[in-house]
């Protein structure tokens, strides 16, 4: 009988995972659509049309685009051989990388602690050891980022990452053959040409691991081998130039400034896995978890001190480890009483982050079925422009302002301007000065025709009336006060 009370306890964090699972599994079933969804969306369609030449997902232009990484293009195959709309293949992509994340977490683990438990905590703190500000973005992995993300290459390659690691802490602490090291060189390589900045914080966790194993001589040359093989991938991949991301900071400083404000509200939670690692550090300076989250640190805190703010997308580096070694402090203390108080702290510390991500459940219920208290945490999902698809067709051109550019072409149109930075888009910044000129009060109709005509224009989308909307007729009326107009030729 003795047991037993501790037998429920170990039973406490597999039954919290495994429910955060089903909310993840029913989060999925709605999609919720905010940030990057309408890009990944219009890339499926742009690669089901077209899978040798599907030039810009989003204008009308023929450019190559980091956004056909080998995962889009498997998904586009997919919706072109079943027929399946864009939306039922970004749920397959969802439920796909969902399952390479939990089972990558797993492995992962296994490879730092063989505690049953330890796997369910871990996956616990990944979601909920965040902070008391929610903070939502791609390429990071809290309950309330992951439910708008699930479906984004971000996702999947996180997903990879995991089984990246523990399969190369596998073979450099008991040397594998030549298969092995290729095969981790070629995976390194769809890491990072699926998403680029979650393949930096796979290199910096793979460079901490091979760090923490000091592998043997022979070790260092399969590895050697192994990255070049990486490196001939990314030069041989056809859908765009993965080099010549490296020149593409400048365009990505501004966006990614964010990333560097109120850390202490968004990550305060991650000093307990802190913490934890400065345990690991004193009985162990080789640790992998150690090694990692300081790569992480100097990459990021190299970001802010240079300016180079894009380099914060580098912060799941430093977050990951410390939220690792706070589950595994819980499960491998050596002391009873300190494992006690270990999971008392680390109790507290997931009840309020997970408190702080409780709106998620509005994607699964609605808010209108939440209690007051959770309603006011959640975030209404875009509503979407499925709407003007009864008149406007594949591959015509809207003209509209960032935010609906931002969902429009995931219907099919492309868009006068990119709703996001595009890097490979030498008239972007043309293209969007055309679009604020089209807009601005006072701007003369020969100019707006001028416009029109230039990218081939046959729909407008605005917010309410367009001002002296000479040439305009209003086809339908959306959502918040949108208007499509149909361009009179």
């Amino acid at each position: 009988m003795r047991g037993t009370p501790r037998r429920a306890t170990a039973a406490v964090a597999p039954a919290a995972a495994a429910l955060v699972l089903a909310l993840m599994l029913l989060v999925i079933v709605r999609l919720p659509w905010a940030g990057d969804l309408g890009m990944h969306a219009a890339t499926v369609e742009r690669l089901r049309h077209n899978l040798v030449d599907p030039g810009n997902p989003l204008v009308d232009a023929d450019t190559p685009s980091p956004y056909y990484s080998p995962w889009m293009l498997l998904l586009g195959c997919v919706a072109r051989v079943t027929g399946l709309s864009v939306f039922v293949v970004l749920r397959i992509a969802a439920v796909v990388g969902l399952a390479l994340l939990v089972t990558g977490i797993w492995r992962y683990v296994r490879t730092l602690s063989r505690h049953p438990m330890a796997p369910a905590l871990v996956l616990l703190c990944l979601l909920f050891l965040w902070g008391t500000t929610l903070f939502e973005w791609s390429g990071f992995l809290g309950l309330n980022s992951l439910a708008l993300t699930v479906s984004y290459p971000s996702v999947f390659a996180l997903g990879l990452a995991f089984h990246f690691w523990a399969w190369l802490a596998r073979v450099v602490r008991e040397p594998g053959g030549w298969g092995d090291f290729l095969g981790l060189g070629v995976l390194w390589a769809v890491i990072l040409l699926c998403h680029q900045f979650s393949g930096v914080v796979a290199s910096l966790g793979a460079l901490a691991t091979v760090l923490a194993a000091r592998p043997a001589r022979a070790v260092w040359t399969r590895l050697a081998a192994g990255l070049a093989l990486g490196v001939v991938v990314l030069g041989l991949w056809p859908y765009y130039d993965f080099f010549a991301l490296f020149g593409a900071g400048a365009d990505l400083e501004s966006v990614h400034r964010q990333l560097y404000r109120d850390p202490f509200g968004r990550f305060g939670l991650v000093l307990v896995g802190v913490v934890a690692l400065g345990l690991r550090w004193r009985r162990d300076r080789w640790d992998p978890l150690v090694l990692f989250f300081g790569l992480g640190v100097v990459v990021c805190a190299g970001g802010w001190l240079s300016g180079h703010y894009s380099w914060g997308r580098a912060l799941p580096a430093v977050l990951i480890p410390a939220q690792v070694a706070a589950a595994l402090e819980v499960v491998g203390a050596g002391r009873r009483g300190v494992r006690v108080a270990w999971a008392c702290v680390l109790g507290a510390a997931l009840v309020v982050g997970a408190w702080t991500q409780a709106g998620t459940l509005g994607y699964v219920f609605g808010r209108g079925r939440l209690p007051e208290a959770v309603a006011a945490k959640y975030r209404d999902p875009w509503v979407g422009y499925k709407w003007i698809t009864p008149w406007v067709k594949y591959g015509d051109v809207v003209l509209a302002r960032t935010a609906a550019a931002r969902q429009i072409p995931a219907y099919g149109p492309y868009t006068v301007a990119p709703g996001y930075p595009d890097f490979f888009l030498p008239d972007e910044g043309r293209r969007e000065a055309a679009v604020r000129r089209y807009f601005a009060a006072g701007t003369a109709q020969g100019v707006r025709r001028d416009i029109v005509k230039s990218y081939g224009v046959r729909w407008v989308v605005s917010r309410g009336a367009v001002r002296d909307a000479g040439g305009l007729r209003v086809v339908a009326r959306g959502p918040d006060g949108q208007v499509l107009y149909a361009v009179v030729r």
